[in-house]
């Protein structure tokens, strides 16, 4: 009977039993410093992104001229100009202006510095429309998310889908970005306060953060383990019976 109740513990134990995990962001943060980081991220205009320009000037009906050219390719009722395979967007009475690889910064002085060709006293005014993120895996609210500025860094993506499940790995999350036709796949561990220096925790249009479930889930929701909570009770419901008859 000794045994059976040996064994019996051993079992809960074995079950009860799982990896330690660290479940602190930046838990290596020993103290609180104030630095400067710089942005290694900054995003690049890319071929079929959507800038929404708002133009001002002292030329009313060219404004409304350059307002109606590309309502047919508003995003959100805003007006859209769409960069094209080659890299450039049409703008009316000025044509093709190369923007890919630019800042939206760049390519506003840029547009600026075309129009004071045409107009006085130009204003313009650059957005990118259509910075969408993804992210999957152990979150609570996977989702595609459409950013509204020009800037969004991981811990924020992560904010917007519910921040991660318990079982999300924080020391091994994954990030999938495309550039120039090539896709590269990073892993980040947000348990190191140096996440910070990597050029992915800035995120760029178009991410996709996945996000990989730990060997706890692994094991939880895997056939054989959703078994052992019955043996264990059909054990425990023997030992019972076995000292109800002796005694």
């Amino acid at each position: 009977m000794k045994n059976l109740y040996f064994a019996l513990l051993l079992s809960q134990i074995l079950l009860s039993c799982s990896p330690q995990r660290n479940l602190v962001y930046f838990s290596n943060l020993s103290e609180l410093t104030n630095s400067q980081i710089k942005n290694q991220a900054e995003l690049k205009l890319q071929k079929n992104d959507q800038l929404s320009i708002s133009l001002s000037s002292l030329n009313v009906e060219y404004d409304a001229l350059f307002v109606s050219a590309n309502n047919n390719n508003a995003i959100n009722g805003r007006l859209g100009f769409r960069v094209n395979n080659n890299g450039k967007i049409t703008l009316p009475r000025i044509g093709d202006i190369m923007v890919e690889g630019l800042s939206i910064e760049e390519a506003q002085g840029l547009i600026t510095k075309e129009l004071k060709k045409q107009i006085k006293e130009p204003v313009v005014v650059a957005q990118l429309i259509n910075f969408k993120i993804t992210v999957i895996g152990e979150v609570n609210r996977p989702a595609s998310i459409n950013v509204p500025g020009d800037e969004i860094n991981l811990l924020e993506a992560l904010g917007m889908a519910g921040d991660m499940t318990v079982y999300g790995k924080r020391e091994n999350v994954l990030v999938i970005r495309e550039d120039k036709g090539v896709r590269n796949m990073v892993r980040l561990n947000l348990n190191d306060k140096s996440i910070y220096e990597s050029p992915y925790f800035q995120l760029k249009q178009n991410d996709i953060i996945y996000v990989e479930p730990d060997k706890a889930k692994e094991k939880e929701f895997s056939p054989n383990n959703r078994a052992l909570p019955i043996i264990t009770a059909c054990i425990s419901a023997v030992a019972v019976l076995a000292t109800a008859l002796i005694r």
